[in-house]
């Protein structure tokens, strides 16, 4: 464990360093702040709008389905994007530089120096998404939204956002381009994003799969605060595949 924490914190320090999570960090809480502010603004027109008509039996619009589903759903959109700025020099910029093979000859096993470069994202992940609890919190304090979709819809937020994260990791380990790893990235969670599209004229089984598979279906029941066992076991099965791949990359790199 100190040796996994050795190199999170040596990438932590990469990171940190360089401007890029400073970027990515600030682009993505100025984006989300946009968009949380568009979808405040859309749902104090649908209240006023609801209280010059008569509805006639018609529900009132959520705060919680309106402006937080809708923002989460956003940012999710927004990681396809960012995350693999985050993930793309991760493994192919060291053995860019050459200085992978010292890594790799050290007495370190490839499972730690994969789970310590992850851990480095998560915690950058993890800080990203944190800062922008700020927009849930206003709610709370000059709203009355639902807690619990708020906190179930974070967490949902975090395990995608660790799943991107061990994709862009995987691909990441297969090649020395930084920005062959950031596109093939991007191509891959968009594809990801959008596999479920095929499931309505599909149907039946394969329908099923996609959707599944989908980690926009998924993250529906965490944003409206149910926390099911599926949606749970599908993104930890992402994460463990991404580093899978990671790690079967680097063994094979290592034995060249």
């Amino acid at each position: 464990m100190r040796t996994i924490w050795a190199i999170c914190k040596r990438e932590l320090l990469a990171f940190f360093v360089s401007p890029i999570a400073y970027f990515v960090i600030t682009g993505f809480t100025l984006l989300v702040g946009f968009f949380f502010f568009n979808h405040l603004s859309y749902f104090a027109q649908m209240v006023e709008m609801s209280s010059m008509i008569s509805l006639r039996g018609r529900e009132l619009p959520n705060l919680n389905q309106t402006v937080i589903e809708g923002v989460f759903h956003t940012m999710v959109v927004i990681l396809v994007f960012l995350i693999p700025l985050l993930t793309m020099r991760t493994i192919a910029e060291e053995k860019k530089k050459g200085t992978f093979e010292l890594l790799i000859t050290s007495p370190v096993s490839v499972s730690q120096i994969v789970l310590g470069k992850f851990l480095s994202i998560a915690i950058v992940l993890t800080i990203m998404l944190s800062v922008n609890l700020i927009f849930p919190a206003l709610l709370v304090k000059y709203g009355n939204p639902e807690i619990l979709p708020i906190v179930s819809g974070f967490l949902g937020l975090v395990l995608c956002s660790l799943g991107f994260a061990s994709i862009g990791m995987a691909v990441s380990s297969f090649t020395e381009n930084q920005v062959v790893a950031g596109v093939v990235s991007m191509v891959t969670l968009l594809l990801l994003y959008v596999i479920q599209a095929p499931a309505e004229s599909l149907g039946g089984t394969a329908a099923e799969v996609f959707r599944y598979l989908s980690p926009v279906e998924q993250l529906q029941d965490l944003l409206r605060g149910i926390i099911t066992l599926k949606s749970i076991t599908y993104f930890v099965s992402l994460i463990v595949v991404g580093l899978f791949l990671s790690q079967r990359a680097l063994e094979a790199y290592r034995w060249r």
